[in-house]
This record gives C-alpha cells, sequence and structure tokens, in this order.
C-alpha cells in the first residue's frame, strides 16, 4: 500500500498579476523524508513554501499539508508545523532563554512544558551558560541552531527551513545537517529549501526549480543518472542552462 503523503501538491499556482512567480507545480512528500527544495535565488522557492505554510494564499490549484487544505484551513496548519525563514528569525534584542519561553509560548505550549523545554533546548545546545546572552551576541552558527530548535520546540508534524544555511560556515553547515537528520529519523518530515548545490545529497529526495515552474524531481542519485551528472552542479547545470528537463 502507498503510504499516504503528509504534503500534497496539484497544479499549484500563484501569480501576481500576469507573472507566475509560482507556476502549476505538483509533487507528494511523505512522513520523515528530507525534501529538498532548490533552485536559483527568484525561482519561485520561497513563494511555494509559503504558501505551504499557510502565510500566502495560492491563486490556484490544490494542496494540503499534514491533511488540512491550504487554502481554507491554514490556520490548521500552522499549528501542525515549524518554520525557520530565510532571515533570521528570532528577536536579537532578547536573550537566548527569552527566545525560548517566547516561541514556546507562541506554539501554544503550557508553563510547566515551557519550563521543561527551556531546560531541554540549553542542555541539547550546550548553551546553559549563555542563557542570559542576547542573540545578537551569538555567532551566526549558534543562532541558526537555535533558531532550528525553536521551531521544533511543540514537536510538530512538518518542519519548513528557508534557506537555514545561508552565510554561515562549512563545518556549521554540516552540523545543522546532523540536526536535521535526527530530527527526521523521529518521524518528522523536513521541507527544506537551499541553493547550496552539495546540500541536494542530504535529501531523500529532490525537486528543482526553475523559473517557477519544478524542472526535475527524484532522488540525487536519479537526478544524476537522468543527466548523467557527476554532481549536483552539474544537473543544475543542465537544468538552468541547457532548459532540460527531468520529471
Amino acid at each position: 500500500m502507498k503510504e499516504e503523503a503528509i504534503i500534497s501538491v496539484t497544479n499549484l499556482v500563484k501569480a501576481f498579476g500576469s507573472f507566475h512567480a509560482v507556476d502549476s507545480i505538483s509533487f507528494e512528500t511523505y512522513k520523515g523524508e528530507i525534501f529538498g527544495f532548490l533552485g536559483a535565488n527568484g525561482a519561485g522557492k520561497t513563494t511555494a513554501m509559503k504558501m505551504l505554510t499557510g502565510l500566502l494564499k495560492p491563486t490556484s490549484g490544490e494542496a494540503t499539508v499534514a491533511g488540512f487544505d491550504v487554502f481554507r484551513e491554514a490556520e490548521q496548519i500552522k499549528k501542525r508545523i515549524g518554520y525557520m525563514s530565510q532571515r533570521f528569525s528570532l528577536y536579537a534584542d532578547l536573550t537566548v532563554k527569552e527566545n525560548i519561553q517566547l516561541f514556546a509560548g507562541i506554539y501554544g505550549l503550557s508553563n510547566r512544558e515551557i519550563k521543561s523545554k527551556t531546560e531541554q533546548l540549553l542542555n541539547q545546545l550546550g548553551l546553559q551558560s549563555s542563557a542570559k546572552t542576547l542573540i545578537k551576541s551569538l555567532p551566526l552558527g549558534w543562532r541558526q541552531k537555535l533558531a532550528f530548535s525553536v521551531a521544533m520546540i511543540h514537536d510538530p508534524e512538518i518542519i519548513f527551513l528557508d534557506e537555514p544555511t545561508g552565510g554561515v560556515d562549512p563545518i556549521t553547515r554540516r552540523q545543522f545537517w546532523d540536526m536535521i537528520y535526527e530530527e527526521s529519523a523521529k518521524g518528522t518530515t523536513i521541507f527544506v529549501t537551499t541553493h547550496y548545490m552539495d546540500e541536494a545529497e542530504y535529501c531523500d529526495r529532490i525537486s528543482m526549480m526553475v523559473s517557477g515552474k519544478i524542472a526535475a524531481l527524484g532522488t540525487p542519485d536519479q537526478l544524476k543518472a537522468g543527466f548523467n551528472a557527476a554532481n549536483m552542479d552539474e544537473v543544475f547545470v543542465g537544468i538552468a542552462r541547457e532548459g532540460r528537463t527531468l520529471i
């Protein structure tokens, strides 16, 4: 029996006047899957993610997230997902502990759960001694890892990560992906956008967008074989520069 999709998208469109930022895309993702949503800047990745997270209403098409319709049940979707935006999403002038407590409250945790989760995250990240440190004083890599952990604080079914490793060093990027693997192993679906082609190798399956459309969809090995490519950079060149598709 085929596994039921936790995200299902059919002919989804977002138009701004005559411009289609997202142009009739279709795909499915499944429980515990790391689904990479790749493409160059301006390809439509963030617009698509905003529709799936209930932040932007689609123009047409169909989509469900965790069983809820993106057109009619956006508020239900928001309760079941975590979201880490492309631009750093914590409050720079609050401390580490204050940020954790604030977002735990926003996600609806009880006072007892907030206290427990706060201590758990501080211990897990090794930030006990930095609990009262302002976020803006932390190195970027630590801020990104904390933002990811805060987005998971309410144990969502799906977490959306919008270019989460932008601007961080390679070692921190690798550590961040270790955290992603840990959550995926627990059954959490990870939907991640990135323009780093090497990160595509870390995903279970990949969708590659060009000019609002999905030009390729499959596992990293399937895409490399389909484009006779040694790596994902060569796949991207085949799609973006040569106009080839594989879906």
